[in-house]
Protein backbone atom coordinates (compact mmCIF):
# COMPACT_ATOMS: atom_id res chain seq x y z
CA UNK A 1 0.00 0.00 0.00
CA UNK A 2 1.41 3.44 -1.06
CA UNK A 3 -0.09 6.80 -0.18
CA UNK A 4 1.74 10.13 -1.46
CA UNK A 5 3.57 12.45 1.00
CA UNK A 6 0.70 15.15 1.82
CA UNK A 7 1.94 16.55 5.07
CA UNK A 8 2.17 20.18 4.69
CA UNK A 9 1.11 19.98 0.90
CA UNK A 10 0.91 24.05 -0.58
CA UNK A 11 -1.56 25.34 1.32
CA UNK A 12 -4.52 28.18 -0.17
CA UNK A 13 -2.82 31.58 -0.02
CA UNK A 14 1.11 30.23 0.48
CA UNK A 15 3.26 31.47 -2.12
CA UNK A 16 5.00 28.67 -3.48
CA UNK A 17 8.43 27.90 -1.52
CA UNK A 18 10.22 27.03 -4.36
CA UNK A 19 10.42 30.31 -5.56
CA UNK A 20 11.92 31.73 -2.03
CA UNK A 21 15.26 31.03 -0.72
CA UNK A 22 15.01 27.82 0.74
CA UNK A 23 18.59 27.73 2.22
CA UNK A 24 18.17 30.95 4.30
CA UNK A 25 14.97 29.38 5.06
CA UNK A 26 16.35 26.14 6.24
CA UNK A 27 19.10 28.18 8.27
CA UNK A 28 17.12 30.03 10.26
CA UNK A 29 14.53 26.62 11.03
CA UNK A 30 18.01 24.80 11.60
CA UNK A 31 19.43 27.60 13.83
CA UNK A 32 16.23 28.56 15.68
CA UNK A 33 15.76 24.07 16.30
CA UNK A 34 19.72 24.18 17.36
CA UNK A 35 18.77 26.78 19.81
CA UNK A 36 15.95 25.33 21.41
CA UNK A 37 17.72 21.92 22.44
CA UNK A 38 20.55 23.51 22.89
CA UNK A 39 19.07 24.61 26.39
CA UNK A 40 18.33 21.03 27.18
CA UNK A 41 22.77 20.47 27.79
CA UNK A 42 23.62 23.92 28.16
CA UNK A 43 23.83 24.55 31.69
CA UNK A 44 24.90 20.81 32.50
CA UNK A 45 28.47 21.98 32.40
CA UNK A 46 27.51 25.21 34.57
CA UNK A 47 25.69 23.23 37.41
CA UNK A 48 28.70 22.92 40.03
CA UNK A 49 29.58 26.58 39.36
CA UNK A 50 25.59 27.20 39.62
CA UNK A 51 25.17 25.36 42.82
CA UNK A 52 27.97 27.33 44.45
CA UNK A 53 27.21 30.32 43.31
CA UNK A 54 22.87 30.34 43.81
CA UNK A 55 23.92 27.72 46.86
CA UNK A 56 21.46 25.39 45.62
CA UNK A 57 21.01 22.04 47.08
CA UNK A 58 22.62 19.29 45.83
CA UNK A 59 19.47 16.86 46.18
CA UNK A 60 18.10 19.70 43.60
CA UNK A 61 20.55 20.63 41.33
CA UNK A 62 19.28 18.33 38.51
CA UNK A 63 15.65 20.28 38.84
CA UNK A 64 17.52 23.59 37.07
CA UNK A 65 18.41 21.28 33.70
CA UNK A 66 14.55 18.91 34.35
CA UNK A 67 12.46 22.32 34.83
CA UNK A 68 13.11 23.17 31.46
CA UNK A 69 12.29 19.55 29.85
CA UNK A 70 9.72 19.86 31.82
CA UNK A 71 7.50 22.73 30.95
CA UNK A 72 8.67 21.99 27.12
CA UNK A 73 7.55 18.64 27.10
CA UNK A 74 4.44 19.42 29.41
CA UNK A 75 3.12 21.96 27.16
CA UNK A 76 4.96 21.07 23.60
CA UNK A 77 1.13 19.54 22.51
CA UNK A 78 -0.38 22.67 23.35
CA UNK A 79 1.82 24.81 21.55
CA UNK A 80 1.66 22.51 18.47
CA UNK A 81 -1.92 22.69 18.19
CA UNK A 82 -1.79 26.38 19.21
CA UNK A 83 0.03 26.68 15.90
CA UNK A 84 -2.64 25.06 13.36
CA UNK A 85 -5.32 27.61 15.39
CA UNK A 86 -3.42 30.97 15.30
CA UNK A 87 -0.67 30.99 12.76
CA UNK A 88 2.51 29.14 12.36
CA UNK A 89 4.58 31.75 11.96
CA UNK A 90 3.38 33.99 14.29
CA UNK A 91 3.65 31.10 17.05
CA UNK A 92 7.50 30.30 16.12
CA UNK A 93 8.00 34.42 16.54
CA UNK A 94 5.60 34.72 20.08
CA UNK A 95 8.03 31.46 21.37
CA UNK A 96 11.14 32.74 20.34
CA UNK A 97 10.19 36.30 21.96
CA UNK A 98 9.14 34.41 25.73
CA UNK A 99 12.19 32.38 25.50
CA UNK A 100 15.06 35.66 24.68
CA UNK A 101 12.64 36.85 27.62
CA UNK A 102 13.15 33.89 29.98
CA UNK A 103 16.21 33.46 29.43
CA UNK A 104 17.78 37.26 30.20
CA UNK A 105 15.91 36.67 33.13
CA UNK A 106 17.63 33.54 33.97
CA UNK A 107 20.92 34.83 33.57
CA UNK A 108 20.12 38.03 35.81
CA UNK A 109 18.46 35.74 38.91
CA UNK A 110 19.97 36.45 41.97
CA UNK A 111 18.92 33.08 43.93
CA UNK A 112 17.93 29.60 42.88
CA UNK A 113 13.97 29.72 43.15
CA UNK A 114 14.47 32.51 40.05
CA UNK A 115 16.74 30.38 38.04
CA UNK A 116 14.01 27.95 38.10
CA UNK A 117 11.29 30.03 37.07
CA UNK A 118 13.53 31.45 34.76
CA UNK A 119 13.98 27.86 32.93
CA UNK A 120 10.34 26.69 33.26
CA UNK A 121 9.23 29.54 31.43
CA UNK A 122 12.31 29.02 29.09
CA UNK A 123 10.49 25.65 28.80
CA UNK A 124 6.88 27.28 27.58
CA UNK A 125 8.95 29.43 25.07
CA UNK A 126 10.48 26.24 23.49
CA UNK A 127 6.87 24.25 23.45
CA UNK A 128 5.47 27.06 21.42
CA UNK A 129 8.25 27.48 18.53
CA UNK A 130 9.91 23.88 18.60
CA UNK A 131 6.41 22.20 16.82
CA UNK A 132 6.11 25.57 14.92
CA UNK A 133 9.44 25.17 13.26
CA UNK A 134 8.48 21.59 12.45
CA UNK A 135 5.39 22.60 10.89
CA UNK A 136 6.96 25.73 9.05
CA UNK A 137 9.60 22.93 7.49
CA UNK A 138 6.37 21.70 6.25
CA UNK A 139 4.62 24.78 4.62
CA UNK A 140 8.07 26.04 3.45
CA UNK A 141 9.67 23.15 1.08
CA UNK A 142 8.01 21.10 -1.36
CA UNK A 143 6.80 17.87 -1.26
CA UNK A 144 9.87 15.89 -2.21
CA UNK A 145 13.71 15.91 -2.17
CA UNK A 146 13.85 19.40 -0.70
CA UNK A 147 11.20 18.87 2.31
CA UNK A 148 13.14 15.46 2.71
CA UNK A 149 16.25 16.98 2.99
CA UNK A 150 14.37 19.82 5.18
CA UNK A 151 13.19 17.13 7.67
CA UNK A 152 16.81 15.41 7.76
CA UNK A 153 18.77 18.34 8.92
CA UNK A 154 15.73 19.41 11.11
CA UNK A 155 15.68 15.88 12.54
CA UNK A 156 19.61 15.83 12.78
CA UNK A 157 19.91 18.85 15.00
CA UNK A 158 18.98 17.24 18.14
CA UNK A 159 22.05 15.22 19.05
CA UNK A 160 24.93 17.82 17.81
CA UNK A 161 22.70 20.88 19.67
CA UNK A 162 22.83 18.86 23.13
CA UNK A 163 26.35 18.23 22.44
CA UNK A 164 26.77 21.41 21.41
CA UNK A 165 25.06 23.18 24.47
CA UNK A 166 27.78 20.94 26.53
CA UNK A 167 31.05 22.41 24.43
CA UNK A 168 29.30 26.45 24.39
CA UNK A 169 28.39 25.98 28.12
CA UNK A 170 31.81 25.10 28.90
CA UNK A 171 33.85 27.61 27.28
CA UNK A 172 31.06 30.87 28.76
CA UNK A 173 31.51 28.96 32.00
CA UNK A 174 35.51 29.27 31.74
CA UNK A 175 35.95 32.43 30.27
CA UNK A 176 33.42 34.64 30.87
CA UNK A 177 30.70 33.57 33.67
CA UNK A 178 27.76 30.81 33.96
CA UNK A 179 25.30 33.45 33.44
CA UNK A 180 26.01 33.73 30.01
CA UNK A 181 24.94 29.85 29.32
CA UNK A 182 21.38 31.73 29.47
CA UNK A 183 21.78 35.30 27.98
CA UNK A 184 23.43 33.56 24.57
CA UNK A 185 20.55 33.00 23.96
CA UNK A 186 19.13 36.78 23.30
CA UNK A 187 21.44 37.63 20.17
CA UNK A 188 20.55 34.29 18.76
CA UNK A 189 16.39 34.72 19.29
CA UNK A 190 16.72 38.21 18.30
CA UNK A 191 18.51 37.15 15.06
CA UNK A 192 16.65 34.50 13.96
CA UNK A 193 13.31 36.87 14.62
CA UNK A 194 14.64 39.03 12.15
CA UNK A 195 15.29 36.28 9.20
CA UNK A 196 11.81 34.61 9.58
CA UNK A 197 10.23 37.02 6.89
CA UNK A 198 11.75 33.77 4.68
CA UNK A 199 8.71 31.33 5.88
CA UNK A 200 5.71 30.42 4.65
CA UNK A 201 2.95 30.36 7.80
CA UNK A 202 0.39 28.34 5.54
CA UNK A 203 -3.18 28.24 6.32
CA UNK A 204 -4.49 28.69 9.88
CA UNK A 205 -7.59 25.81 10.67
CA UNK A 206 -10.19 26.94 13.05
CA UNK A 207 -11.33 25.40 16.70
CA UNK A 208 -10.47 25.76 20.42
CA UNK A 209 -6.86 24.95 22.03
CA UNK A 210 -7.52 22.58 25.01
CA UNK A 211 -5.83 24.47 27.56
CA UNK A 212 -7.09 22.38 30.27
CA UNK A 213 -5.57 19.62 28.65
CA UNK A 214 -2.41 21.06 28.48
CA UNK A 215 -2.39 21.73 31.96
CA UNK A 216 -3.33 18.37 32.79
CA UNK A 217 -0.30 16.89 30.76
CA UNK A 218 2.00 19.31 32.14
CA UNK A 219 0.46 18.41 35.74
CA UNK A 220 0.75 14.98 35.17
CA UNK A 221 3.82 15.15 33.97
CA UNK A 222 5.70 17.33 37.03
CA UNK A 223 4.06 15.19 39.55
CA UNK A 224 6.03 11.89 38.38
CA UNK A 225 8.99 13.82 37.88
CA UNK A 226 9.02 15.62 41.75
CA UNK A 227 8.16 11.91 42.91
CA UNK A 228 10.87 10.48 41.25
CA UNK A 229 13.50 13.17 42.46
CA UNK A 230 11.83 12.60 46.27
CA UNK A 231 12.32 9.36 46.31
CA UNK A 232 15.85 9.27 46.16
CA UNK A 233 16.35 11.64 48.74
CA UNK A 234 13.30 10.77 51.37
CA UNK A 235 12.79 7.10 50.44
CA UNK A 236 10.65 5.11 47.92
CA UNK A 237 8.25 4.97 51.11
CA UNK A 238 8.20 8.18 51.66
CA UNK A 239 4.27 9.20 52.04
CA UNK A 240 5.01 12.38 49.77
CA UNK A 241 6.98 10.52 47.40
CA UNK A 242 4.04 7.56 46.92
CA UNK A 243 1.65 10.13 46.65
CA UNK A 244 3.32 12.47 43.96
CA UNK A 245 3.69 9.05 41.68
CA UNK A 246 0.20 7.97 42.13
CA UNK A 247 -1.07 11.34 41.43
CA UNK A 248 1.14 12.19 38.32
CA UNK A 249 -0.34 8.53 37.21
CA UNK A 250 -3.73 9.70 37.49
CA UNK A 251 -3.64 12.79 35.99
CA UNK A 252 -2.00 11.27 32.96
CA UNK A 253 -5.17 8.88 32.92
CA UNK A 254 -7.39 11.81 33.12
CA UNK A 255 -5.44 13.72 30.13
CA UNK A 256 -5.75 10.50 27.90
CA UNK A 257 -9.63 10.20 28.86
CA UNK A 258 -9.87 13.89 28.07
CA UNK A 259 -7.93 13.53 24.76
CA UNK A 260 -10.61 10.40 23.53
CA UNK A 261 -13.81 12.64 23.92
CA UNK A 262 -12.76 16.37 23.49
CA UNK A 263 -14.41 17.68 20.45
CA UNK A 264 -10.81 19.31 19.75
CA UNK A 265 -8.43 17.27 21.16
CA UNK A 266 -4.89 18.86 21.38
CA UNK A 267 -3.93 15.22 20.12
CA UNK A 268 -6.26 14.48 17.14
CA UNK A 269 -6.83 10.94 16.88
CA UNK A 270 -5.87 10.42 13.11
CA UNK A 271 -1.98 11.69 14.39
CA UNK A 272 -1.59 8.13 16.77
CA UNK A 273 -3.69 6.29 15.11
CA UNK A 274 -1.35 5.28 12.53
CA UNK A 275 1.16 2.50 14.01
CA UNK A 276 4.31 3.37 12.43
CA UNK A 277 3.96 7.19 14.01
CA UNK A 278 2.69 5.84 17.31
CA UNK A 279 5.72 3.84 17.54
CA UNK A 280 8.14 6.46 16.18
CA UNK A 281 6.86 8.92 19.22
CA UNK A 282 7.57 6.00 21.89
CA UNK A 283 10.42 5.85 20.23
CA UNK A 284 11.89 9.31 21.10
CA UNK A 285 10.47 9.17 24.50
CA UNK A 286 12.74 6.08 25.15
CA UNK A 287 15.88 8.00 23.44
CA UNK A 288 15.03 11.36 25.21
CA UNK A 289 14.54 9.16 28.31
CA UNK A 290 18.33 8.31 28.47
CA UNK A 291 19.84 10.28 26.56
CA UNK A 292 19.75 13.92 28.25
CA UNK A 293 20.95 11.59 31.45
CA UNK A 294 23.57 10.22 29.54
CA UNK A 295 24.82 13.69 29.33
CA UNK A 296 24.01 14.54 33.49
CA UNK A 297 25.72 12.03 34.71
CA UNK A 298 28.81 11.47 32.64
CA UNK A 299 29.49 15.22 33.09
CA UNK A 300 29.11 14.86 36.85
CA UNK A 301 31.53 11.53 36.63
CA UNK A 302 34.01 14.13 34.16
CA UNK A 303 33.77 17.27 36.56
CA UNK A 304 33.07 15.74 40.18
CA UNK A 305 34.96 12.66 40.29
CA UNK A 306 37.77 13.38 37.25
CA UNK A 307 38.37 17.11 38.30
CA UNK A 308 37.84 18.01 35.03
CA UNK A 309 37.28 21.92 34.08
CA UNK A 310 33.94 23.06 32.73
CA UNK A 311 35.72 23.77 29.46
CA UNK A 312 37.43 20.15 29.33
CA UNK A 313 34.14 18.66 29.56
CA UNK A 314 32.31 20.36 27.20
CA UNK A 315 35.65 19.15 24.30
CA UNK A 316 35.10 15.49 25.81
CA UNK A 317 31.92 15.42 24.03
CA UNK A 318 33.29 16.21 21.13
CA UNK A 319 33.11 12.83 19.77
CA UNK A 320 29.06 12.93 19.89
CA UNK A 321 29.25 15.65 17.14
CA UNK A 322 31.49 13.68 15.34
CA UNK A 323 29.77 10.95 15.25
CA UNK A 324 25.98 12.66 14.59
CA UNK A 325 27.42 14.41 11.51
CA UNK A 326 28.64 10.73 10.39
CA UNK A 327 25.51 9.24 11.13
CA UNK A 328 22.80 12.20 9.44
CA UNK A 329 25.02 12.37 6.16
CA UNK A 330 24.13 8.43 5.90
CA UNK A 331 20.89 7.89 7.12
CA UNK A 332 18.55 9.52 3.99
CA UNK A 333 20.77 6.66 2.16
CA UNK A 334 19.83 4.16 4.07
CA UNK A 335 16.12 4.66 4.36
CA UNK A 336 16.13 4.22 0.89
CA UNK A 337 17.48 1.13 0.59
CA UNK A 338 16.43 -0.28 4.12
CA UNK A 339 13.52 0.29 5.79
CA UNK A 340 12.65 2.35 8.84
CA UNK A 341 12.25 0.46 11.36
CA UNK A 342 15.73 -1.16 10.87
CA UNK A 343 17.43 2.19 10.74
CA UNK A 344 15.67 3.21 14.08
CA UNK A 345 16.66 0.03 16.01
CA UNK A 346 20.63 -0.15 14.10
CA UNK A 347 20.98 3.51 16.22
CA UNK A 348 19.56 2.42 19.30
CA UNK A 349 21.51 -0.91 19.52
CA UNK A 350 24.40 0.66 19.04
CA UNK A 351 23.17 3.63 21.51
CA UNK A 352 22.18 0.91 24.19
CA UNK A 353 25.60 -0.80 23.80
CA UNK A 354 28.32 2.20 23.99
CA UNK A 355 26.20 2.59 27.18
CA UNK A 356 26.79 -0.85 28.58
CA UNK A 357 30.50 -0.62 27.84
CA UNK A 358 31.17 2.58 29.22
CA UNK A 359 29.33 1.41 32.65
CA UNK A 360 31.31 -1.49 32.62
CA UNK A 361 34.43 -0.03 32.20
CA UNK A 362 33.91 3.31 34.28
CA UNK A 363 36.39 3.60 37.60
CA UNK A 364 37.42 6.34 39.09
CA UNK A 365 40.98 6.52 37.13
CA UNK A 366 38.84 5.59 33.57
CA UNK A 367 40.90 6.39 30.82
CA UNK A 368 39.06 9.28 28.46
CA UNK A 369 40.58 7.60 25.40
CA UNK A 370 39.73 4.13 26.02
CA UNK A 371 36.49 3.87 27.83
CA UNK A 372 34.43 7.38 27.26
CA UNK A 373 35.74 8.62 23.79
CA UNK A 374 34.59 5.31 22.17
CA UNK A 375 31.65 5.13 23.97
CA UNK A 376 30.34 9.05 23.23
CA UNK A 377 31.22 8.55 19.24
CA UNK A 378 29.32 5.38 19.22
CA UNK A 379 26.23 6.91 20.97
CA UNK A 380 26.67 10.03 18.49
CA UNK A 381 26.38 6.86 15.25
CA UNK A 382 22.85 5.89 17.35
CA UNK A 383 21.69 9.23 17.52
CA UNK A 384 22.00 10.52 14.68
CA UNK A 385 20.35 7.82 12.41
CA UNK A 386 17.31 7.23 15.10
CA UNK A 387 16.28 11.14 14.88
CA UNK A 388 16.57 11.32 11.02
CA UNK A 389 14.80 8.13 10.76
CA UNK A 390 11.92 8.46 13.64
CA UNK A 391 11.71 12.12 12.55
CA UNK A 392 10.68 11.36 9.02
CA UNK A 393 8.63 8.79 10.24
CA UNK A 394 6.44 10.64 12.96
CA UNK A 395 5.88 13.56 10.49
CA UNK A 396 4.99 11.79 7.31
CA UNK A 397 1.22 11.51 6.12
CA UNK A 398 -0.16 13.98 8.69
CA UNK A 399 -2.93 16.56 7.22
CA UNK A 400 -1.72 19.32 7.01
CA UNK A 401 -4.40 20.82 9.70
CA UNK A 402 -2.99 18.21 12.28
CA UNK A 403 1.03 19.30 11.35
CA UNK A 404 1.44 21.64 14.76
CA UNK A 405 0.12 18.94 16.55
CA UNK A 406 1.92 15.83 15.07
CA UNK A 407 5.11 18.34 15.27
CA UNK A 408 4.26 19.26 19.26
CA UNK A 409 3.65 15.23 19.64
CA UNK A 410 7.37 14.43 18.35
CA UNK A 411 8.90 16.57 20.38
CA UNK A 412 6.53 16.22 23.08
CA UNK A 413 7.99 12.46 23.06
CA UNK A 414 11.52 13.68 23.58
CA UNK A 415 11.06 16.11 25.88
CA UNK A 416 8.79 14.49 28.05
CA UNK A 417 11.28 11.49 28.08
CA UNK A 418 14.38 13.68 28.52
CA UNK A 419 12.11 15.15 32.10
CA UNK A 420 10.81 12.04 33.57
CA UNK A 421 13.93 10.15 32.32
CA UNK A 422 17.07 12.75 33.89
CA UNK A 423 14.61 12.49 37.47
CA UNK A 424 14.60 8.67 37.46
CA UNK A 425 18.47 7.78 36.33
CA UNK A 426 20.03 10.97 38.70
CA UNK A 427 17.38 9.15 41.39
CA UNK A 428 19.56 6.23 41.13
CA UNK A 429 22.05 7.24 40.45
CA UNK A 430 21.70 8.86 44.20
CA UNK A 431 20.52 5.92 46.02
CA UNK A 432 23.34 3.70 44.46
CA UNK A 433 26.12 6.00 45.61
CA UNK A 434 24.20 6.78 49.05
CA UNK A 435 24.21 2.43 49.55
CA UNK A 436 27.53 2.09 48.51
CA UNK A 437 29.22 5.14 50.97
CA UNK A 438 30.24 2.05 53.44
CA UNK A 439 33.65 0.72 52.76
CA UNK A 440 34.17 2.76 49.02
CA UNK A 441 35.98 6.13 48.68
CA UNK A 442 33.51 8.87 47.23
CA UNK A 443 35.26 8.61 44.61
CA UNK A 444 34.13 5.03 44.03
CA UNK A 445 30.78 5.59 45.49
CA UNK A 446 30.02 8.31 42.78
CA UNK A 447 31.25 6.13 39.85
CA UNK A 448 28.93 3.56 41.02
CA UNK A 449 26.11 5.28 41.23
CA UNK A 450 26.58 6.77 38.21
CA UNK A 451 27.51 3.74 36.17
CA UNK A 452 24.39 2.52 37.55
CA UNK A 453 22.46 5.21 35.72
CA UNK A 454 24.04 4.36 32.65
CA UNK A 455 23.13 0.86 32.75
CA UNK A 456 19.52 1.98 33.05
CA UNK A 457 19.66 4.40 30.01
CA UNK A 458 20.83 1.22 27.76
CA UNK A 459 17.76 -0.33 29.04
CA UNK A 460 15.62 2.36 27.79
CA UNK A 461 17.49 2.58 24.40
CA UNK A 462 17.31 -1.15 23.97
CA UNK A 463 13.34 -0.71 24.58
CA UNK A 464 13.22 1.62 22.11
CA UNK A 465 14.93 -1.04 19.83
CA UNK A 466 12.00 -3.73 20.34
CA UNK A 467 8.95 -0.93 19.77
CA UNK A 468 10.70 0.24 16.42
CA UNK A 469 10.76 -3.65 15.37
CA UNK A 470 7.30 -4.43 16.26
CA UNK A 471 5.43 -1.24 15.47
CA UNK A 472 7.12 0.55 12.77
CA UNK A 473 6.26 -0.28 9.29
CA UNK A 474 7.11 2.45 7.00
CA UNK A 475 9.58 2.36 4.11
CA UNK A 476 11.00 5.28 2.46
CA UNK A 477 11.81 4.73 -1.55
CA UNK A 478 11.24 8.42 -2.88
CA UNK A 479 9.49 11.54 -2.47
CA UNK A 480 6.90 8.93 -1.32
CA UNK A 481 6.56 6.81 1.86
CA UNK A 482 4.90 3.08 1.02
CA UNK A 483 4.24 0.57 4.07
CA UNK A 484 5.86 -2.63 3.56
Amino acid sequence: MSFPDTIGAPETGAPPAAGRKLGLALLVIATAQLMLVLDDTIVNVALPTIQRSLHVPASHLNWVASFYALTFGGLLLAGGRAGDLFGRLRMFRGGLVVFAAASMAGGLASDSTVLLVARAVQGCGAAIAAPAALSLVTTTFPAGPERTRALGVYGGMAGPGSVLGLLLGGTLVEYVSWRWVLFINVPIAVAVLLASRILVSGDREHGRLDLIGALTATVGTGSIVYGLTSGSTNGWGDPVTLACLAAGAVVLAGFVVRERSYRTPLVPIAVVRDRSRAGAYTVMLLLGAGMLAMFYLLTLYMQIVRGYAALHTGLAYLPVIVGTGVAVGAAPRLLMKAPARAVIAAGLILYAGAMLWCASQLTPAADYFAVILPALLVAGIGSGLVFVAATAVAVHGVAPHDSGAAAGLLNAGLQVGAALGLSALASIAATVTRNHQTGHTVAAALTDGYASGLVVAAVFFAAGAVVALATVRTRITGPEMTIS
